[in-house]
């Protein structure tokens, strides 16, 4: 037996607890209850229809970040990149890091004919990915302390003030119609800012007031790692106090970002993970954090593997299953973020961008080491790849066929999602996209 199954020693020991809250999770707050009516073009309700649905999409967002699109060393492993990621996501996040999307002053990488940066695709190519396969575009973020370009290093408060809104307002301008959440501020705990302004009292405040300026629609998200899943639980924890503070600043946060990277070397995982692998705490932190009344967002989620080796695989596999399902019946929750789609292409810090292409692959550096992706670096998909994609289309998916009673009415439970309609009578056949919402009635009606 492998000894790191030792990990999963809570999910056993509470498993009565957590199947239990884990299906009444998801079906009291994924799905609903939809009504069918279906009538001719005079409105007469039309009897013994049959009634086909077949859900297209979720309305909950599974993602990942997309940062290798088009990136790798060849064509054929690019096309699998790309039929991988459409194959099973509904949102992907992209790389507003502005560093690269903006290395010299007033040269921006938006467009896709853009100099290319390793694990920075631009912008334009990434969206133009999402709208081709329906996916939704996540930003990420706006101010990120360590990956504000160098040309502001030395810049007193007021310039990075400035040159920052000139950033938001570039950025609204362009995609405020194009991308739902905009990721204002990330990772506030970083020792080392690039800018004087990181240090200053009214960062967080500052940024937020800014993009609700610019990003008046827009979703306005907070993110955070700092380990907050292992912090007490408690309404003192370090997060929750600085989205407070920050909200009775007045700061417009509209949904609350939560990472959960289990980046721990291999022979200390057991003893290092024994709180973020323990349900009833990972409940609790949710619940804590839900007494704000906005959605979390699960932005960045690695899940190491450690190896290519069947068992550690295997293991990688069930863990995705159980945390994902976990997040997925937390009513808060609205989104899990995967990070890195394929192994050998994690973030490595400290290598000159000049010679990054020599970590490619090198499981021994960075992030890499973890193994974390659901593809190999070969883009051979992981058992996690295949436990994901059961998950979204088969487990949580909805597939019914219906007869209407006299009234032309049939009404089914089903996931919240995009759905194909088809309704035939007597060879009369008529097929409609419908959307059934957690935000309103579903109260359908079809005209055959």
């Amino acid at each position: 037996m492998n000894e790191r199954r030792m990990i999963l020693e809570f999910f056993e020991q509470q498993k009565e607890y957590v199947d239990r809250r884990i299906a009444e999770g998801i079906e009291k707050y994924r799905k609903g209850d939809v009504e069918i009516t279906v009538t001719d073009s005079d409105g007469t309700p039309v009897s013994n229809a049959k009634i086909k649905a077949k859900q297209k999409n979720h309305e909950f967002r599974f993602g990942a970040n997309i940062f290798m699109l088009d990136e790798l060393e060849t064509e054929e492993k690019n096309q699998k990149y790309k039929d991988y990621f459409a194959d099973v996501f509904n949102m992907a996040t992209l790389p507003f890091y502005w560093d690269t999307l903006e290395p010299e002053h007033g040269k921006t990488r938006f467009t896709k004919e853009s100099t290319k940066v390793y694990r920075r695709p631009a912008i334009d190519l990434c969206i133009e990915f999402c709208e081709k396969h329906d996916i939704e575009p996540r930003e990420h973020g706006l101010a990120y302390a360590s990956f504000y370009p160098k040309w502001l290093s030395d810049a007193s408060v007021e310039e990075v003030k400035r040159e920052s809104e000139r950033r938001i307002f570039e950025i609204a301008e362009r995609y405020a119609d194009k991308i739902r959440t905009i990721e204002v501020t990330n990772e506030m705990d970083r020792k080392n800012a690039i800018t004087s302004f990181y240090e200053e009292p009214d960062f967080i405040n500052w940024n937020f007031k800014t993009a609700e300026k610019y990003f008046p629609q827009n979703q306005l998200a907070i993110n955070e790692w700092n380990r907050l899943w292992e912090d007490r639980c408690r309404f003192t924890d370090k997060y929750y106090s600085y989205i407070e503070a920050a909200m009775l600043k007045g700061a417009r946060i509209d949904a609350i970002g939560m990472q959960f990277h289990l980046f721990n070397k291999r022979e200390n995982e057991y003893a290092a993970t024994r709180k973020m692998l323990n349900p009833q705490r990972l409940y609790k932190c949710m619940d804590l954090y839900a007494h704000f009344g906005k959605p979390l967002q699960i932005t960045e989620v690695t899940i190491p593997a450690y190896s290519w080796e069947k068992e550690d695989e295997d293991i990688q596999a069930e863990l995705l299953e159980k945390l994902y399902s976990i997040w997925f019946s937390h009513p808060n929750v609205e989104q899990i973020i995967y990070w890195n789609l394929v192994d050998g292409y994690a973030y490595v810090n400290s290598v000159d961008p000049d010679e990054i292409s020599v970590t490619q692959g090198d499981m021994t550096v960075g992030e890499n080491y973890y193994y974390g992706g659901l593809l190999r670096f070969d883009m051979t998909p992981k058992p996690a790849f295949y436990k994901l994609k059961e998950l979204i289309q088969k487990k949580w998916h909805t597939e019914t066929e219906l007869i209407t009673d006299e009234n032309g009415k049939c009404c089914f439970r089903g996931f919240y999602g995009d759905y194909e309609i088809e309704a035939e009578r007597f060879g009369d056949a008529k097929k409609a996209a419908i959307t059934i919402s957690s935000k309103k009635d579903n109260k359908i009606k079809v005209v055959l």
